[in-house]
C-alpha cells in the first residue's frame, strides 16, 4: 500500500457509507507529512471533506496542513462555469443575432441528462493533468465505476462529435459556393451567418477557431485516459467493509474496471472488528464477519489487501487522520 503513495493518481472508490472518504484523506495526508505536494479531490456531491477536517473547502484549492491542499468539485457550480464558457465561446463564432438563441439554447441544455456528468468529467481531467506537475501526488475521493469509465469513452464521442460539426461545416461552405455560383449570393448579416461566418471575421478563420476548441477538448480527455490506464501513474483502491452488499458492489466495481482495462491495485477492507472485542453480541458478529472476510480472501485473492480495524470513536481531525493512514499503508 505505501507503493501508492508514490504514484501521480491515486482513485479511492467504494459503496456509500463503507469509509472511502476517510481512507483517502488519511492517504492524502500521509503522503504530505512525506514531504509529498499532494492535492484531495471530491467529486461526490454529498461532500464530506470539510467536516472531516473541520474547516470549509470550495472548488479552489485549500491549504489544510502542510504540502496538502484540497477541492470539493460542486456539479452545480462546475455546470454554470462550463456553459457560461461555452457561450462566450461560440459568441466569438457567430453573428450578434444569434446571441439571444445560444443563451436560450444553453440555458435549456443546462436542464438536460449529462450536463453537470460532463461538466465534472471535463473538471476532473483538468486536475488531472496537473498530477507530477502541480502536485505531486493527487487523490480522489468518488466512485470509480461512473466517473471514469465515462472518462475512457469520452474522447471516442468528443472525435466522433468533432468529426460530425467539422464535417458539416465542410458540406455547409460547398453549398454556400454552390449557391453564390448560381447568383444567390450571401449578405453579411442575414439569417445563413448564423452558420457562416460571422461578419467581424474574414471567410474561413471561424473553422480555424471552432476546430482549436473541439481539439483542445480533446486532447484534454485523450490525455486523462492515458493517464487512467497508466499503472506507473495511476492506481485505484477500493474500499468496501465485511458485509454482503459491500463485498457484491465491490466485486462488480473490480470486475468494470478490469473489463476496460483500468488497474485496481489494492484493497482496504475497513472497520474489522478488534481480535481484543468481546461479549456475546460481539461474538456472533465476529463469527459472520469470518465468513465475509473469508469470502473476500476468495474473491480477491490476487489483489493485495490491508484490514484495518474498527476504531473505538470517529474519525476526525489530523492525528486519528495519520493514525488511519499508518494503519492502510505500513
Amino acid at each position: 500500500m505505501q507503493d501508492l503513495l508514490t504514484r501521480p493518481l491515486l482513485f479511492v472508490g467504494g459503496k456509500g457509507g463503507v469509509g472511502k472518504t476517510t481512507t483517502a484523506a488519511a492517504l492524502a495526508l500521509r503522503g504530505a507529512d512525506q514531504g509529498r505536494r499532494t492535492l484531495l479531490v471530491s467529486t461526490d456531491p454529498a461532500h464530506s471533506l470539510a467536516d472531516l477536517f473541520g474547516q470549509t473547502i470550495g472548488n479552489t484549492a485549500t491549504e489544510l496542513a502542510p504540502s496538502l491542499c484540497a477541492l470539493e468539485i460542486d456539479p452545480d457550480q462546475q455546470a454554470d462555469a462550463h456553459l457560461a464558457t461555452v457561450k462566450t465561446r461560440m459568441k466569438g463564432l457567430v453573428h450578434p443575432r444569434a446571441y439571444d438563441e445560444i443563451d436560450r439554447q444553453l440555458d435549456l441544455a443546462r436542464l438536460a441528462p449529462g450536463t453537470m456528468e460532463a461538466a465534472m468529467l471535463e473538471r476532473m481531467a483538468e486536475v488531472m493533468a496537473g498530477a507530477g506537475k502541480d502536485y505531486d501526488h493527487v487523490v480522489f475521493d468518488t466512485a470509480p465505476t461512473g466517473h471514469t469509465v465515462r472518462l475512457l469513452s469520452l474522447p471516442e464521442v468528443m472525435a466522433a462529435w468533432t468529426d460530425g460539426l467539422l464535417g458539416h461545416r465542410e458540406r455547409s461552405t460547398q453549398l454556400g459556393s454552390a449557391l453564390r455560383h448560381l447568383g444567390g449570393g450571401r449578405k453579411k448579416g442575414d439569417d445563413l451567418s448564423r452558420l457562416e461566418s460571422a461578419a467581424d471575421h474574414e471567410e474561413g478563420s471561424r473553422d480555424a477557431r471552432l476546430n482549436d476548441v473541439l481539439q483542445e477538448r480533446r486532447r484534454k480527455l485523450v490525455r486523462a485516459r492515458e493517464q487512467l490506464l497508466d499503472r506507473s501513474a495511476c492506481a485505484f483502491l477500493l474500499v468496501l467493509n465485511p458485509d454482503r452488499l459491500s463485498l457484491l458492489e465491490t466485486a462488480k466495481a473490480s470486475d468494470t474496471l478490469e473489463r476496460v482495462s483500468i488497474p485496481v491495485a489494492g484493497l482496504v477492507v475497513n472497520r474489522v472488528l478488534p481480535e481484543d472485542a468481546d461479549g456475546m453480541f460481539l461474538q456472533a458478529r465476529r463469527k459472520q464477519e469470518a465468513r465475509y472476510l473469508a469470502e473476500i480472501d476468495r474473491t480477491f485473492a490476487r489483489l493485495p489487501r490491508v484490514r484495518v480495524p474498527l476504531l473505538p470513536g470517529d474519525v476526525y481531525e489530523l492525528e486519528t487522520l495519520r493514525r488511519l493512514g499508518a494503519a492502510i499503508a505500513s
